[in-house]
C-alpha cells in the first residue's frame, strides 16, 4: 500500500499481513459487528466478538459506555492496557471504527491500535480461513482513563456554532436522508421524528472514502472528495449520520488518515438531532413533481 500518503499509515494493516501473523500471539484481534450474528456464522480464528449494539453502548442511556462498564468490557475479555489491538467489522467497518474511536477516547495508546483495511468484507471475499469457535482469554485487568471527550461532539455545542465559519458539518448518510426524502435506510428501526440535515452541512455519504473492495482510498484522492466540502486545516470539523457508526467511520479518515486531530464524531447524530422539539433542520422540498427543490429551514 505503501502509505498511499496517509498522515498516519501505521493505524492500517492488510489482510495478507494478518494472514501471516494472526497465529504469532503479537496482538489480540477484535471482531465488532452491529450484533454478534455474523460473529457466529464465522470469523478470523482467534478474533474475540464484541456486540456494538449491547457491549460498545449503554442500551438504557443510549450513550457509549461509563469508564466503569468498559473497563469490565475489556477486562473481562482479557485485554490489558499493553495489549497490541487489531480491529475489523461487518458493515465495511463501521462498527469497528466505533470501537476505536472508544478506545481513543479512553486512552489506549494509539501506537497500539490497528485497523484491518478492507474489514470482514474483504477478508472474507479473499476466501481466507475463518472459524465459529469462540476463544477464551484469561481475565486481565484493563484500567481506562478519563474519556477525552474533545473527539466527541454534542448537541448543545453544535447548537451555539451554527453558522460560525470555522465549523465544518459532514453529514455522512445517503443524499436521500440528507434531503429528507427518507428519514432512515429501508428497515431501520432506530429513527427520527422528521427527516433534513442539520443546517449548513455537508452531503458527505461515507461510501466516497472507500474502494470497491472497502478499502480506503488514497489521501490525494480523499483529500480531493473533502476538501471543497470545508475540510480545511484551522477548521473544525464534526461528522454526523444517523446512529453515529457511519459517521466513526469518516471521523477515522480525517482523524488517522488525513491527519485532521480536531475532528470530531457526533454519535448522537440524527436520532437526536432529527428529534429535538425547536432545533433547526434544513431540508430539501420539491415545489414541482420531478424538478427537484428548494432548500426550506424547518422550523
Amino acid at each position: 500500500m505503501a502509505g498511499n500518503g496517509y498522515a498516519n499509515p501505521e493505524v492500517l494493516v492488510e489482510t495478507d499481513w494478518v494472514a501471516e501473523t494472526y497465529k504469532s500471539g503479537d496482538y489480540k484481534l477484535i471482531e465488532i459487528d452491529v450484533d454478534l450474528d455474523a460473529y457466529a456464522q464465522n470469523h478470523i480464528p482467534g478474533a474475540i466478538g464484541f456486540n456494538w449494539q449491547t457491549e460498545l453502548e449503554d442500551t438504557l442511556r443510549r450513550d457509549v459506555p461509563s469508564k466503569e462498564q468498559w473497563n469490565a468490557l475489556l477486562s473481562n475479555a482479557g485485554i490489558s492496557n499493553s495489549d497490541t489491538l487489531v480491529l475489523y467489522g461487518d458493515n465495511n467497518n463501521w462498527f469497528a471504527t466505533f470501537g476505536y474511536w472508544l478506545f481513543v477516547i479512553f486512552g489506549h495508546d494509539k501506537s497500539k491500535l490497528k485497523l484491518i483495511n478492507g474489514g470482514r468484507k474483504k477478508w472474507l471475499a479473499e476466501e481466507r480461513e475463518v472459524t465459529t469457535e469462540v476463544p477464551s482469554y484469561p481475565a486481565a485487568t484493563y484500567t481506562a482513563s478519563e474519556p477525552n471527550w474533545e473527539l466527541r461532539a454534542f448537541r448543545d455545542e453544535i447548537l451555539t456554532k451554527l453558522g460560525d465559519p470555522n465549523l465544518t458539518l459532514l453529514d455522512v448518510r445517503s443524499p436521500d436522508e440528507f434531503t429528507g426524502k427518507v428519514i432512515a435506510p429501508p428497515g431501520m428501526t432506530e429513527t427520527a421524528q422528521r427527516g433534513g440535515h442539520i443546517p449548513g452541512a455537508h452531503s458527505t455519504p461515507w461510501l466516497n472514502a472507500v474502494q470497491e473492495d472497502g478499502t480506503f482510498k488514497s489521501a490525494e484522492d480523499l483529500r480531493a472528495f473533502y476538501e471543497p466540502k470545508g475540510v480545511q486545516e484551522g477548521k473544525e470539523v464534526i461528522a454526523y449520520c444517523r446512529i453515529g457508526e457511519r459517521s466513526s467511520h469518516t471521523w477515522f479518515v480525517l482523524y488517522n488518515l488525513l491527519g485532521f486531530e480536531n475532528a470530531k464524531n457526533y454519535d448522537g447524530s440524527w436520532t437526536e438531532w432529527g428529534s429535538i422539539i425547536g432545533a433547526p433542520i434544513e431540508r430539501e422540498v420539491a415545489t414541482v413533481p420531478g424538478t427537484g427543490g428548494d432548500l426550506k429551514v424547518c422550523p
